[in-house]
């Protein structure tokens, strides 16, 4: 009987880890967002925002611009480099 019990359990608890299997590991937000602009255009558009109210000083905001740009000519790069042969 024991043995009956278990199997029921582990049958019970199948159907359970095939729908946590399929979910997206992604929330829901991310995944909006993804679809909209990039994470590194959404950082820099944030740090935008958050000089322009006066919590983050130009000095930060400037290396901001540098990552987002310097990263983005990486991608570029990248890109050009497997497209090309």
């Amino acid at each position: 009987m024991v043995k009956e019990k278990a199997t029921k359990t582990t049958k019970e608890k199948a159907p359970a880890k095939k729908a946590m299997a399929k979910r997206d590991p992604k929330g829901v937000l991310d995944k909006g967002l993804a679809k909209i602009v990039s994470r590194k255009l959404l950082v820099w558009a944030t740090a935008t925002a958050a000089l322009f109210m006066g919590v983050v000083p130009a000095s930060e905001w400037l290396q901001v611009c540098l990552l987002y740009i310097g990263s983005q000519a990486a991608v570029d790069i990248v890109t050009a480099y497997r497209n090309s042969g």
